[in-house]
């Protein structure tokens, strides 16, 4: 080979060598890419989660949700996707659904440009309207006495016939969607459309044959819900006590006690338990308490606007405890039905 030759070949193998080199380096960024990124398109979540997102929210804190409620692999992956696509969360306040099998590339897209998921609120049986508050407040993004606050005002219970009172009525026991990031105001507002949907025309017209308000049906609903679980009873009950209002009774009516005294676990109401200064004491005040004593359902409020007629304005829990009553018209019958109740509380050494 002459020495023209030999120069030639030179930058020939030269090209050669930079060629290979740079095909051997863009496969082995293709690989190391591989391995980095498959993970995040082929793993999946174990389980489904529901990411609570505050605001001004750090990656840490959302990786540190992700891991507390699937596991800290896959939320490290995500926040992998995260740092890729340049992700922040500061204004992504709300909640999110990582659904069973969503990869991390998914669950990250969701978080950081998805739509919310609605959490589901449910109101039932709750006895005042502390509790209920308290209920609320854990499941949705604001504090118990923000809700409290706004049901203390007067002209947004007006919209719904009410006063702050009897703020609990306007909560009827049932499942409520709504943002986790809703305020108290948003919140009352949809369970009062719900409260103005079950108290239509047809209601109201049965309501003001029975000489009620919606709200004081309502609050006649909850004493019966914590007289008795007996759904055939109800009806009965709440009749009774419309007809001692209608004659200017005192209700007596045990669980208001209860919830004067805020003691729901007493079994037997003593003497010294009536003496209770409040005004949700129906022994010592006549008519009905200011405000319902717990959350009720439309079934009870149904069961009592279609109640039968009556004339017992006494009852008494029967003594076999079937949970059932005895009912009576005259206080002698009454009187009667106490005695047995009486002795078998005595019997079983109830005090």
């Amino acid at each position: 080979m002459d020495e023209e030759q030999k120069i030639y070949n030179k930058p020939v193998k030269t090209r050669q060598r930079v060629v290979m080199a740079t095909v051997f380096i863009v496969v082995a960024l293709m690989v190391a890419c591989v391995v980095m990124c498959l993970p995040l398109l082929i793993d999946k979540a174990a389980k489904e989660a529901i990411i609570k997102i505050p605001k001004n929210a750090t990656r840490q804190m959302v990786s540190d949700s992700i891991a507390k409620y699937i596991n800290d692999d896959y939320a490290e992956k995500v926040m992998r996707m995260a740092r890729l696509r340049g992700s922040e969360f500061g204004e992504r306040h709300g909640a999110y659904l990582i659904e069973h099998g969503m990869t991390p590339l998914q669950a990250e897209h969701r978080l950081s440009h998805g739509a919310q998921h609605p959490v589901t609120v449910t109101v039932n049986g709750h006895k005042g309207i502390n509790p209920l508050a308290k209920r609320l407040a854990a499941k949705l993004d604001f504090t118990a006495d923000s809700l409290l606050n706004a049901l203390d005002n007067e002209e947004m219970l007006a919209k719904y016939g009410l006063t702050p009172q009897q703020a609990l009525a306007l909560f009827p026991e049932d499942s409520y969607e709504v943002y986790w990031t809703a305020s108290p105001e948003s919140l009352i507002d949809k369970i009062g459309d719900n409260y103005l949907r079950i108290w239509n025309d047809e209601r109201k017209e049965k309501a003001k044959n029975l000489g009620l308000s919606p709200a004081e049906v309502m609050i006649v609903a909850s004493i019966v819900d914590e007289e008795t679980n007996k759904a055939d009873e109800k009806g009965k009950i709440g009749r009774l006590y419309i007809n001692r209002l209608n004659k200017g009774m005192k209700l007596q009516a045990d669980p208001t006690v209860k919830f004067a005294l805020g003691d729901f676990s007493l079994r037997r109401i003593r003497k010294n338990h009536l003496s209770v200064n409040s005004p949700y004491n129906t022994y010592r005040n006549t008519g009905l308490p200011p405000g319902p004593i717990r959350t009720t359902s439309v079934a009870t409020i149904d069961r009592i606007l279609d109640s039968e007629p009556s004339d017992h304005i006494y009852m008494c829990a029967k003594e076999d405890f079937s949970g059932y009553h005895n009912f009576a018209a005259s206080y002698s019958e009454h009187m009667a039905n106490a005695r047995k109740y009486q002795q078998a509380l005595n019997k079983r050494g109830i005090k």
